[in-house]
């Protein structure tokens, strides 16, 4: 009733300020256009106290335009890069993607509208498209901002492909929104849990559980993987990356000949087929078939860990990683095999190693006992959607002022540019 009463309260007062403002420029122009010398004198002293008066007028409707927006509660967020690009494509429009994803917070309003407010200082967030801001000219960036609002650089890309070869960002982002696990909003493929359900990685620091303390795995799921009978797979459709893992794994297959073990490569960089459309079949490969799954980026840069991991880990393989990330960050120690550091010969080795040993590989699973991973999408505590309508929500970290000061340190791997 309250709210009903505020918004026919506004409408009457912005009503009766638009009809004012119309009358007074219908009298301001014909006053303007008076033609005698006494007429032009008359209408220049009416015009010098009419101006003050219509400006008071439009401040007004101002204020109760910031009135009514802060009475609503919403937080206003403007794409001003292209909305259909990644994280930002799923925000959708409006309220729409924070109502269906049934987030805590359903209080945030997306646009790519930059007059929606009338100005674009009054948005809340303002949030650019990593890959396509880098290379925006100053021309095409805000040329205005409010001590309010809050930049917001977001992108799931590594930096490797897109770094940023000046200080031209500098002092310019108050907030990210990005796969590094710091120091702002997130954006990670996967989530690990208790067996409470408390979230408790990936993060900068974590504090696992030694492997030698985790309970054994159970005799049902050891016989279960003795049914496994390939050395390893690897999906993969981009056959030319930064990282060079194509390479590695050319090297890798060339080793493991000697051990009469193989790499089986799915997709387009393969002879193996494995549809999209089919991802659980797919996935029930993995998890029947294969001792290890080859988790290699495309690229190399902190914290940057995609969905590879994600599936060797739901899915009973134990994930060779390739990538520039401090792994302990996303997994215990000892439940996976790095491709980097041990190199192709000793990797190789250790991959014979293992699978003649049934005991020594079933170790590599005793986490499950412990902790389980998931897509972060699947919940809603977890959801990155969510968790960045509900930072905005959090007024204390709203009004407190932050920005990255040197922020091609920040973003850029060591020596890119």
């Amino acid at each position: 009733m309250k709210t009903n009463k505020i918004r026919s309260s506004f409408s009457m007062k912005t009503f009766f300020y638009i009809f004012t403002t119309f009358m007074l420029i219908m009298l301001y122009v014909s006053l303007r256009d008076l033609k005698s010398t006494n007429e032009k004198l008359l209408a220049e002293k009416y015009m010098q106290n009419l101006e003050p008066l219509m400006e008071r007028v439009l401040l007004k409707l101002n204020e109760d335009d910031e009135l009514r927006r802060k009475e609503s509660g919403m937080k206003y967020i403007l794409q001003w890069t292209s909305p259909t690009t990644m994280p930002f494509a799923f925000m959708g429009k409006g309220q729409q993607a924070f109502i269906e994803k049934n987030c805590t917070f359903k209080n945030c309003y997306v646009t790519n509208n930059r007059t929606l407010l009338g100005d674009y200082t009054k948005f809340d967030v303002i949030a650019f498209h990593g890959p396509e801001v880098i290379r925006m000219a100053k021309s095409s960036l805000p040329d205005r901002r409010s001590l309010r609002q809050k930049y917001v650089f977001g992108s799931m890309e590594s930096s490797d492909y897109y770094p940023v070869c000046s200080d031209k960002f500098n002092d310019y982002f108050n907030w990210t929104w990005t796969y590094k696990l710091e120091p702002y909003a997130k954006w990670g493929y996967l989530t690990v849990r208790d067996l409470n359900d408390n979230i408790i990685g990936p993060k900068d620091v974590t504090h696992w559980m030694k492997l030698s303390e985790m309970e054994p795995v159970s005799t049902e799921f050891r016989n279960k993987l003795k049914t496994k009978k390939k050395a390893a797979a690897w999906f993969v459709s981009n056959c030319n990356s930064r990282s060079g893992r194509e390479v590695f794994v050319k090297k890798l297959q060339d080793e493991l000949k000697q051990y009469n073990l193989d790499v089986d490569i799915y997709g387009g960089c393969g002879p193996f087929r494995c549809s999209r459309d089919s991802e659980n079949a797919c996935d029930k490969v993995v998890e029947n078939d294969y001792y290890f799954y080859l988790s290699f980026e495309n690229s190399f840069a902190e914290d940057y860990v995609t969905e590879k991991l994600l599936r060797p880990l739901i899915h009973d393989a134990v994930p060779i990683v390739y990538g520039a990330a401090n792994y302990t960050r996303f997994m215990p120690d000892g439940i996976y095999l790095n491709a980097r550091e041990l190199g192709v010969e000793k990797l190789a080795r250790r991959m014979h190693e293992i699978i003649q040993n049934p005991d020594t590989y079933a170790d590599f699973f005793r986490w499950k006992n412990h902790y389980y991973y998931h897509d972060s999408l699947d919940y809603v505590d977890s959801d990155y959607y969510c968790g960045f309508c509900e930072m905005l929500n959090n007024d204390e970290y709203v009004r407190s002022f932050s920005v990255i000061k040197d922020f091609r340190k920040w973003w850029d791997p060591p020596g890119r540019c």
